[in-house]
């Protein structure tokens, strides 16, 4: 039975929980995650995953880079309005507002308007190869911020493919108390590990 409770309380721990949307800022934590849809179909392949700066100035990748075709439709992952569409360091980029959190798009070709309200795989622009993470192949550079402390989040968490982490059985039997042996969640959000392609 203890073993049992065990394994109940370490899938708990790693799985992400789905809310609303429009959660408010405080909802949103490394325990809440909103249900979106990929920005690509069909599914694509993550070329490069999110690796956040150890600080603001650091170096990192503060999203993922998604293999794709040039002109291919990329459609928002969540609904929510256009808070930013146009040029930025010689790329297109959109920003898509989601109340607690906001989702970026680069590069690529506008097909929405600032303030334009949008629903979740919806398209909202065209796939640019200028620009790209991937040169010389054309991927789609996806990130997603917290609007509260404008902290970077792993927008694959979006879409249920976040960070997977197996944890160390440091010699203890089953009986032993799980909760020492778990990761706290926020730094397992906050230092992901790399997994899959």
């Amino acid at each position: 039975m203890i073993a049992l409770r065990a394994v109940a309380a370490l899938v708990l721990a790693l799985t992400p929980c789905a809310v609303s949307s429009a959660a408010s800022s405080a909802e949103i934590t490394q325990h809440t995650y909103p249900v979106g849809e990929w920005p690509l179909r069909p599914t694509p392949t993550v070329v490069r995953r999110f690796d956040p700066p150890s600080s603001p100035w650091g170096a990192g990748h503060r999203g993922v880079d998604l293999l794709s075709s040039v002109g291919q439709h990329v459609r928002t992952a969540l609904p929510g309005r256009v808070r930013f569409a146009g040029m930025l360091a010689g790329r297109g980029v959109l920003v898509v507002d989601h109340g607690a959190t906001r989702t970026t798009y680069e590069p690529l070709t506008a097909l929405v308007t600032v303030g334009d309200r949008v629903t979740a795989g919806e398209p909202i622009g065209l796939l640019q190869l200028g620009g790209s993470h991937c040169w010389p192949r054309a991927c789609l550079h996806w990130g997603w911020i917290r609007n509260t402390d404008d902290v970077y989040l792993d927008p694959l968490l979006l879409v249920g493919q976040g960070p997977v982490r197996l944890l160390p059985w440091l010699g203890r039997s089953p009986s032993s108390d799980v909760s020492a042996m778990l990761m706290p969640w926020d730094e397992l959000a906050g230092r992901p590990a790399a997994v899959g392609p």
